[in-house]
């Protein structure tokens, strides 16, 4: 992803931040460009998308922020402004202190210190799950039919790291049933942010839903470097969320799934 360039930002944001000081860049994705701006009327977070299926990515991700500002107490960012042009999309955020899970955990080399961090993770996944859904994201397909289409359509029109053949197996061997939550929908160590080991925010929304709360738990623990590699780590973890639902079979199969998304 290329920075920001001051002169590329829409006009109907940078008359809302008044002027623009400075832009930093944090680590990020692949599928936007995100810029934290210092101006006249504060911090904020900006994030551009380019590509079709990234703009609708991003536009899907305000409506979700706009009904948990609306419906829900959770830590989201407030939407500031959304600008169409010219085949990108832009989104201005409310900014949020703090720094990934996975840099929190990465540079914490006190034992009791990670456990308190892994337990407020899996405590701020099960406060997810646990808050009602609003009205706008329950769908009459059920999630997992939606992710299944899904997961089709972008193997056939997209790049995807999934291939014809697991997609396959994943049509003809179903989980168990599960009841339905609010999802995060890509719940990793990179998208709950922390501050002096508390939780502050929770971001990138786009893949929030009415879904299975097992999706995100297995996003959560998926194993990063020196993050999750061991069970003492998932122990933490659950112990916040509150029980382990997750089986080693339904972490295979929404691993598999994540592949095409």
């Amino acid at each position: 992803m290329k920075p920001i360039l001051l002169e590329e930002i829409p006009i109907l944001i940078k008359d809302y931040v008044r002027n623009i000081h400075s832009i930093s860049f944090p680590r990020q994705g692949c599928t936007s460009d995100v810029g934290i701006i210092q101006s006249d009327k504060g911090r904020f977070a900006l994030k551009r998308t380019k590509k079709p299926q990234f703009n609708v990515w991003l536009k899907k991700e305000i409506m979700v922020l706009r009904s948990l500002n609306k419906e829900t107490s959770l830590p989201v960012p407030k939407v500031e402004k959304f600008v169409e042009a010219d085949g990108q999309s832009w989104a201005l955020f409310e900014y949020m202190e703090g720094e990934t899970v996975r840099a929190a955990l990465t540079k914490t080399e006190n034992k009791k210190k990670r456990e308190e961090l892994l337990i407020n993770f899996g405590k701020i996944v099960s406060d997810i799950h646990a808050t009602p859904c609003p009205e706008v994201l329950r769908k009459e397909k059920t999630w997992l039919d939606g992710m299944l289409d899904d997961a089709t359509y972008n193997l056939l029109n997209y790049e995807v790291d999934g291939s014809e053949e697991l997609l396959e197996q994943i049509k003809g061997r179903l989980p168990s049933k599960m009841k339905q939550s609010l999802i995060h929908g890509d719940l990793t160590v990179d998208n709950v942010l922390v501050h002096n080991g508390v939780v502050t925010g929770i971001i990138d929304w786009s893949g929030g839903a009415f879904g299975d709360p097992r999706y995100d738990l297995s996003l959560a623990i998926r194993p990063k470097s020196n993050i999750f590699e061991w069970e003492t780590d998932k122990v933490s973890f659950f112990e916040g969320y509150g029980s382990n639902i997750l089986t080693k079979g339904d972490y295979d199969y929404f691993i598999n799934l994540y592949e095409y998304f």
